[in-house]
């Protein structure tokens, strides 16, 4: 038993198991992402990445909540972040698309992989320089994609394609643009509004009350083309602003 520092009475150690079982079913939900892609059960192997999501974004909040927050504690989110948003949405392109490339012959056979190994390769950067900014950068924005919303362009869009009938061979070219993009796109010095000061005090505007509302229904009903309009929306986002800026400075510069 340890004091705390607020209050000097004890706490469990137990407490501690709490986000990093959250971080674990993170973890395994990717982990049976990849083995569902192998497998050929894509709209599993896709679902399961945004489970990672959810349980991402869940084991963070509970630790705040909790008073658990630990150094130890964010090396093992970083981790389990490079295999649910790095490794398996590689992997789920790789197994719905680009493993197409070996039709091509044994040149182009090396781009499907290259890829997706570029796709992975980018996402531990982006964890690494995310570590190590924590403290030092605006938490409104992403410094670069976030790799959960580059999972989720990843995934979303193998879902879609392939609940619209599409056969990933065919589309391969496509999903080798998407991999690369979102790669790039998360070691890019671009930034992306992080939404993390909302909401802001206690109340909620209404607009914003009813944009989810909105979110859910689209959600519900659309599903797989909803949630890749979403992140089609989010990504773009972030080299609309990038351009805007950039031509506002023109305008501005005498």
């Amino acid at each position: 038993m340890e004091p705390t520092q607020e209050t000097g009475t004890p706490r469990g150690r137990g407490i501690y198991l709490l986000p990093n079982l959250l971080t674990t079913g993170g973890l395994f939900a990717g982990f049976y992402a990849i083995l569902a892609a192998a497998s050929g059960n894509f709209e599993n192997a896709c679902i399961a990445v945004f489970v990672a999501a959810l349980f991402d974004g869940l084991d963070g909040r509970v630790a705040r909540m909790t008073g658990t927050t630990s150094e130890f504690g964010v090396q093992y989110d970083s981790l389990a972040d490079l295999v649910s948003f790095g490794m398996a949405p590689s992997l789920v392109m790789y197994h719905w698309a680009l493993v197409g490339f070996r039709a091509d012959g044994p040149v182009l056979a090396k781009v499907g992989w290259a890829a997706a190994f570029l796709y992975a390769a980018c996402a531990a950067l982006r964890l690494a320089r995310f570590n190590t900014q924590v403290g030092s950068t605006d938490k409104r924005w992403f410094i670069g994609l976030a790799s959960p919303a580059a999972a989720g362009l990843m995934v979303s869009f193998v879902w879609a394609m392939n609940s619209f009938g599409y056969s990933g061979e065919g589309l391969r070219w496509l999903a080798f643009v998407v991999t690369v993009s979102a790669g790039l796109l998360m070691v890019s010095r671009i930034r992306f509004y992080s939404f993390k000061g909302l909401p802001k005090g206690d109340r909620v505007p209404f607009f914003v009350m009813a944009l989810v509302v909105v979110v859910i229904a689209v959600l519900f009903i659309a599903q797989a083309k909803g949630l890749l309009a979403l992140a089609v929306l989010y990504v773009a986002s972030g080299p609309a602003w990038w351009l805007w800026t950039k031509l506002r400075r023109r305008k501005a510069a005498p």
